[in-house]
């Protein structure tokens, strides 16, 4: 959770903090039951099953090549979206 926080602060140049578990709950609310957990995950199982190989990068290094501020632009100076009838 660490090293995704601190990327993630990095492309939007913002603070990253750390905090207690005690201080997690009142920070992240319902997410804190799952912030401070180890929840290891593979995608072996995918793999097998469905015959996929990843070849993109690691998150890690997806977030870092982010482009954050350019997304931030296009967002804000995208025009608004219309229903269709």
């Amino acid at each position: 959770m660490r090293d995704i926080a601190e990327v993630i602060g990095r492309g939007l140049k913002v603070p990253v903090i750390s905090l207690s578990p005690e201080e997690a709950p009142a920070h992240f609310g319902w997410l804190a039951a799952f912030a401070g957990r180890d929840l290891p995950a593979s995608s072996a199982l995918t793999q097998e099953r469905l015959g996929w190989r990843p070849t993109g990068p690691g998150l890690i290094a997806d977030l870092e090549q982010m482009r954050y501020h350019e997304t931030e632009t296009n967002v804000a100076s995208a025009a608004p979206a219309r229903a269709t009838r």
